[in-house]
């Protein structure tokens, strides 16, 4: 029965779509997930995963191009200084990751340091709501970002500068100066948003994914930082690569992590849950989340089991609601299965599960834990 209720109609039962949903995941997803029992069938499961990956990405169909990288600006950061008393300058660097598709990012460089020893790496990727690179890199001179570092405790690009590392602060696709033309503009919305929403759209139909392309920029990011890191006037290491991300970019961390050997290192917070609970039952999640035929073949731990043996943190709170309606729980059945990758390899302590209280946050103390 359906009744007027002023200018609307009231109606009594819906009929949407959720739980048959649901039960297709439950009959589809995972399809791919690992089965073995040793190293090297973990091994060739690996490769055949990344190839699958690759594909449904499409990473495959991005364009190598030269970086033709630009600094065009450089600054030594006033009243900022490394833990040992170093001085820290924020460049400003534009890189060609496709033809005609840049990056913009801030490298946060600590001065050297008068022992000799070879400066630590890192890239620290942004998440939603902080303008891209501007939050990471910890610009609390700009009011509304200012406000996103003290909601998310955003700026661990700089603490991990702070620390030693020089850091690339990136803006991702969508993010700060890479915003599509729909959200451009200098109103605090549109600077502290971003236009994944526009730019998936753009991608799906061309066979491309938003997570594809930022794993791909991340990919071209390390690429950069390796030339220049061997370079007359650096001296990095750039073996021991660490990627660090909250949220969003947690998610990327995830992704660039799981593709690509280079990076040692993976920190992800507030990032790493079961699909089902987190993307298909809130399915009100950003857009650049989603990779049409995932679910099919893997669930998020089995993709972030890609990462060992290699060290992985792993930050999550109690209160998060991107855990979704069953909290931790979906988060602990995803940590089950990379931890059994992990003692596949006899790597247990490359493992660590970070645990706090509270809503969507970062928490800074975790990068303790880097060392």
């Amino acid at each position: 029965m359906s009744e007027t209720t002023g200018r609307t109609l009231h109606y009594d039962r819906y009929y949407g779509s959720l739980a048959t949903m649901k039960a297709r995941f439950d009959k589809r997803a995972r399809a791919d997930l690992f089965t073995g029992d040793t190293e090297e069938d973990f091994a060739a499961w690996r490769r055949e995963s990344r190839r699958k990956l690759t594909d449904l990405l499409g990473l495959n169909r991005m364009e190598t191009c030269p970086p033709d990288p630009v600094v065009d600006g450089s600054v030594t950061l006033p009243d900022v200084r490394t833990e040992d008393g170093r001085t820290i300058t924020r460049e400003h660097v534009i890189l060609q990751v496709e033809p005609g598709i840049y990056m913009t990012l801030y490298l946060l460089i600590p001065e050297a340091s008068a022992d000799g020893k070879r400066s630590r790496v890192a890239l620290a990727l942004p998440g939603h709501m902080g303008a891209g690179k501007e939050s990471i890199a910890g610009r609390d001179e700009i009011p509304a970002v200012a406000d996103a570092i003290e909601r998310f405790q955003y700026d661990y690009g700089l603490r991990l500068a702070k620390m030693g590392y020089v850091c690339a602060c990136p803006d991702c696709r969508g993010f700060g100066e890479r915003r599509d033309e729909d959200r451009r503009g200098d109103e605090e919305d549109l600077f502290m948003g971003s236009t994944c929403f526009h730019l998936s759209h753009m991608a799906e139909g061309l066979g491309e994914t938003v997570c594809g392309m930022c794993t791909w920029d991340g990919m071209r990011l390390i690429d950069y930082l390796k030339e220049r890191g061997s370079g007359p006037d650096a001296d990095w290491d750039t073996e021991d690569i660490t990627c660090v991300g909250f949220s969003g970019g947690g998610m990327q961390t995830l992704w660039l992590s799981a593709m690509d050997d280079r990076v040692k290192t993976a920190l992800i917070s507030g990032y790493l849950y079961g699909y089902r609970d987190s993307l298909l039952v809130l399915n009100g999640n950003c857009s650049c989340n989603y990779i049409p035929h995932l679910w099919e073949h893997f669930d998020m731990g089995d993709i972030a089991s890609l990462i060992a043996p290699r060290r992985l943190i792993v930050q999550s709170c109690r209160g998060d609601h991107l855990n979704g309606p069953r909290g931790l729980d979906n988060v602990y059945e995803q940590m089950e299965t990379v931890r059994a990758a992990y003692h596949l390899y006899d790597a247990e302590d490359h493992l660590s599960h970070d645990i706090r209280e509270g809503e969507h946050c970062f928490h800074p103390e975790v990068l303790s834990l880097l060392g």
